[in-house]
């Protein structure tokens, strides 16, 4: 006897879901300039590859004759998929259906998409839009009461972020739960013009009397430049494909190891403009991209979080093919001194790293921590300490590069301290307590006004102190281990790749990353 009845009826209730939100819906979803969810699953993963979980889970209507009538899908859509050929999971919110809201969401989908993505050890890749399965006020009026509000099974994302590669694409306004998904991510990208994100949204911010649109309220650059998301592109392709090259730097979670990439870059190769680029004027900058992309592998600088915490420079990279973390002064932030946000930064950046056993290489250039007024205000150092201490927690092999500033405790913070760690300076490097100038004054304050000219005797000990900070006067004290030509670092660095791939161990760490 036949199950063809059955498998008709699948097929029917599987046409309501494809039929998301319904034509109107789906409609303004679209004129908005906005994929649907299952427009955007099938952009990101392989052809053909997505296996979806659940989808005819969602709120039937029934005629007298207790027959199906009506079937509105979940609000939520998940399944398993290969993404540039490797297994992940995706789950995406349907906009479309009551905008994402609770009164729509069927929870325990939200959750076997974390569970899925934690037993199977593989990539969670999460499409959020609207306020992802979070409350509405309307709620109230549908349930008959209010909730006493809970987070049922946030603790399978905390376990996430500590197991698995989690991705957050913010792909329209976001808000509540929805922001809290975008935000608890490894990496989290906007669109530039479509997406917003914010705790509560302009209406009920207008209650407290700040009158603001979406963009004023929560658009892209309030949200790169507070740190809660990573990166901001123009469209969902370009999302999508910041997703796929942020996963080609790790492993499925932290029970592999990243593997390697191409290596078809010469780990051999001089880079002869290096012998210039730090000037030798301590006070005029330079451009440190180019610095770091002319060492790693061409085409493989990834860099994160841009325009937060601008000072230091975060990326992935590849050095002979093997992935990295790579963190790099930047001194056209400050200088280079770490602020209470640069800080943050290198916390979340180290921990991201040693969650997923990635090598970490930093080229210094840090004249300490920001000092002033504002950093005072902003606990520079409180945060300070607490970047530090997740630098000393690293077990991952590390491998520092000391270009031209390396002063006070900010400065002190360019290594694993207490255990080995691979060090080398530019004949540029310049280091101690703090910087010459500017301390000079203070410290030999009464030899030079008892002197006949104050300026000259200031100028003498400036030009005699000059000769003992000499990087080859610390050479010689072993306080740095080896001064390098700066046209050969490319090679040091993919011999250090190559030294500590066979010593990266996967499994779990004694701390684990944080949103």
């Amino acid at each position: 006897m036949s199950w063809q009845k059955e498998l008709d009826e699948l097929r029917r209730r599987e046409s309501f879901a494809d039929e998301l939100g319904g034509a109107d819906k789906v409609k303004r979803q679209r004129d908005g300039g906005r994929y649907t969810v299952r427009e955007r699953v099938i952009l990101m993963a392989d052809e053909g590859t997505f296996h979806e979980s659940g989808k005819i889970a969602g709120m039937a209507e029934y005629d007298a004759n207790n027959e199906l009538s009506k079937l509105t899908p979940s609000n939520f859509i998940f399944g398993k998929a290969m993404v540039n050929g490797r297994p992940v999971v995706i789950g995406g919110d349907d906009f479309t259906v009551r905008g994402g809201s609770a009164d729509a969401t069927i929870r325990e989908k939200h959750n076997r998409c974390e569970e899925m993505a934690n037993a199977l050890r593989l990539p969670l890749i999460r499409m959020v839009e609207g306020s992802g399965g979070g409350g509405s006020v309307k709620t109230i009026e549908t349930t008959g009461r209010a909730n006493v509000p809970e987070l049922e099974g946030w603790e399978l994302l905390v376990e996430n972020i500590g197991t698995v590669p989690r991705i957050a694409l913010g792909l329209g306004s976001v808000a509540g739960l929805g922001a809290a998904h975008l935000a608890a991510a490894h990496y989290s990208v906007m669109l530039k013009e479509k997406s917003a994100l914010f705790v509560a949204g302009p209406p009920v911010v207008a209650r407290i009397g700040q009158v603001l649109s979406k963009n004023e309220l929560g658009g892209y650059q309030i949200q790169l430049k507070s740190g809660a998301v990573d990166h901001a592109v123009d469209t969902e392709e370009e999302a999508f494909e910041c997703a796929r090259m942020f996963l080609s730097y790790l492993p499925n979670s932290v029970y592999e190891l990243p593997a390697r990439g191409p290596t078809d870059d010469d780990p051999n190769r001089t880079i002869d403009w290096l012998i210039d680029a730090i000037p030798r004027n301590v006070r005029k900058i330079y451009k440190m991209r180019p610095i770091v992309e002319a060492l790693v592998d061409e085409g493989s600088f990834f860099e994160m979080g841009r325009q937060y915490g601008r000072s230091v420079i975060t990326s992935f990279a590849r050095l002979d093919g093997w992935p990295v973390a790579l963190m790099a002064s930047d001194p056209y932030s400050y200088g280079g001194c770490w602020t209470a946000a640069t800080c943050k930064k290198v916390t979340k950046f180290l921990d991201l790293a040693e969650t997923f056993h990635l090598p970490i290489v930093y080229l210094v250039d840090c004249p300490g921590f920001q000092i002033g007024l504002e950093a005072e205000q902003n606990g520079t150092i409180k945060e300070g300490v607490r970047a530090m201490s997740a630098m000393w927690q690293t077990k991952t092999p590390w491998c520092s590069i000391i270009l031209r500033n390396c002063f006070g405790v900010a400065g002190a913070a360019h290594k694993s301290g207490g255990r080995y760690c691979t060090r080398y300076a530019w004949p540029s490097g310049r280091w101690g307590s703090l910087p010459l100038e500017g301390g000079i004054e203070a410290a030999y304050r009464a030899e030079i006004d008892a002197a006949d000219d104050p300026k000259e005797k200031l100028g003498e000990i400036e030009h005699r102190l000059n000769k003992l900070r000499s990087p080859f006067r610390s050479a010689e004290s072993f306080w740095i281990e080896e001064i390098v030509d700066p046209r050969q670092t490319r090679q040091l660095l993919c011999d250090f790749a190559n030294t500590a791939a066979p010593l990266r161990e996967p499994g779990t760490r004694s701390f684990t990353m944080r949103p």
